[in-house]
């Protein structure tokens, strides 16, 4: 068995985190590192190393994830004014290998 990863131990409340978001296909925590007032990282559930390792029946946890994003937005006050990013692999900034979204912005007043 292969050892698990950073956010698996998150999800598994073996690390402490600051946990916003949780249902059967992923979870959201605040990010320890935030480059904006507000940056969440919406993490799936399943360990995908990277989008380069999404496989076909992937789909339907990303498509959750990527719906969510929105509800996130507008829950933080972000409304429609928001950032996303997907680091993919070491050279892409990647360095947490478990797939995850960063969502990054400043609430709107």
């Amino acid at each position: 068995m292969s050892e698990k990863t950073l956010f698996q131990k998150i999800h598994d409340g073996e690390i402490p985190s600051d946990m916003v978001y949780k249902d059967e296909h992923c979870f959201v925590i605040k990010d320890i590192n935030p480059r904006a007032p507000v940056h969440l990282l919406v993490i799936p559930v399943k360990p995908i190393i990277s989008l380069a390792h999404l496989e076909d029946d992937d789909h339907a946890v990303m498509g959750h994830m990527m719906l969510l994003l929105r509800k996130l937005a507008v829950e933080h006050g972000l409304g429609e004014h928001f950032k996303t990013q997907i680091n993919t692999g070491e050279r892409g900034g990647q360095e947490v290998f478990h797939l995850h979204i960063h969502l990054m912005g400043t609430p709107v007043n």
